[in-house]
């Protein structure tokens, strides 16, 4: 990168690590519908911006601790989890276990440690990066789930217990999420909707890691499509928004509005796959299409938006409010 690219990439908010969820949960829906090239080319990629993205955190906290710590604070420092699960899980289906419980280990030392400081700092009326609470913690749920069956089942039971936390999580953004975002909000407004959607793919993928039979498979599994039945509901309803009130241009934001879109055409194919229902695999295939669009177009804003930045030569990233 040049220079100015480089100033540009530097001065990212920490929400652009959705770009990375975007990109790596893709990978996992282009995989499960059997789509392996393309899903190996977005695996690539999510690969390659998550370690320019860790490499910048991490060189942020050695120049400047006190905008680092302000930067922890907030709900979108959490995509750094959220993003390292989802890499994780799409490496593990890849049958590289050992990286991907590496990730796991990596996620889960700094998943409370992010946690516990935006819950402290999280406030009232907040837009919907809120919702990653319950993103990081659902995602590790996944990525336990898939290597339960390389490492023990005390994995996919550990995993249960986030998972419940998870929802508790969900439940408490709820309660200060301000749904004037929907209408309103600049692409991060679809987390609401896309961390139900992670919570059915958990729910899934805890289903499909072969340790609960009997009643407490059927109870999962009815979960599992209680869940991706309030994901559906929430994907229509800010559908709707988005068309009575379109937001067009680019915003670093909209990354997190392309990955609820991807998530939740995963979790339906995975849903279709782990509690048998097979109408649900047409239905994420074509939503799986559908995130690819929007992929497809947030890609080129983005380079659009570094195209104007080197242009100007000022090229900041757009601002994005801290919680």
């Amino acid at each position: 990168m040049n220079e100015r690219v480089t100033s540009w990439w530097s001065g990212l908010p920490p929400a652009a690590g959705s770009a990375v969820m975007a990109t790596g949960i893709l990978s996992v829906g282009l995989h499960t519908s059997g789509h392996e090239v393309l899903s190996v080319v977005a695996l690539c990629l999510a690969g390659a911006l998550w370690v320019l993205l860790a490499a910048d955190f991490a060189a942020l906290a050695v120049r400047d601790r006190g905008q680092w710590e302000a930067r922890a604070d907030t709900p979108s420092a959490l995509t750094a989890v959220a993003a390292t699960t989802v890499l994780g899980a799409r490496l593990a289906l890849l049958g590289w276990t050992v990286v991907a419980t590496v990730l796991l280990v990596l996620a889960a030392a700094v998943w409370p440690l992010l946690l516990v400081a935006v819950l402290r700092h999280l406030g009232r009326r907040v837009p919907g990066a809120a919702f990653l609470v319950c993103v990081a913690t659902q995602g590790l749920v996944v990525l336990a789930a898939v290597l339960a069956p390389h490492i023990g089942d005390w994995l996919a039971r550990a995993g249960l217990v986030l998972f419940a936390l998870g929802l508790l999580l969900y439940a408490d953004a709820l309660n200060r999420f301000d749904f004037r975002q929907v209408l309103t909000g600049a692409g991060d407004h679809w987390i609401s909707g896309g961390a139900m959607a992670f919570s059915a793919l958990a729910a899934a993928e805890l289903l499909d890691s072969g340790v609960w039979v009997g009643d407490q498979r059927a109870v999962l599994r009815t979960t599992t499509l209680v869940l991706l039945g309030i994901g559906l509901a929430s994907y229509v309803v800010l559908m709707a928004a988005e068309a009575v009130r379109p937001r067009l241009g680019y915003d670093v934001r909209r990354w997190a509005t392309v990955f609820p879109l991807g998530m939740t055409a995963a979790a339906t194919l995975s849903a279709a796959d782990s509690a048998d229902v097979a109408w649900l695999d047409t239905l994420g295939r074509v939503l799986l299409w559908i995130a690819v669009a929007a992929w497809l177009l947030t890609a080129y804003g983005l380079a659009r938006s570094v195209r104007a930045g080197r242009e100007r030569g000022n090229p900041g990233a757009p601002a994005v409010p801290e919680l």
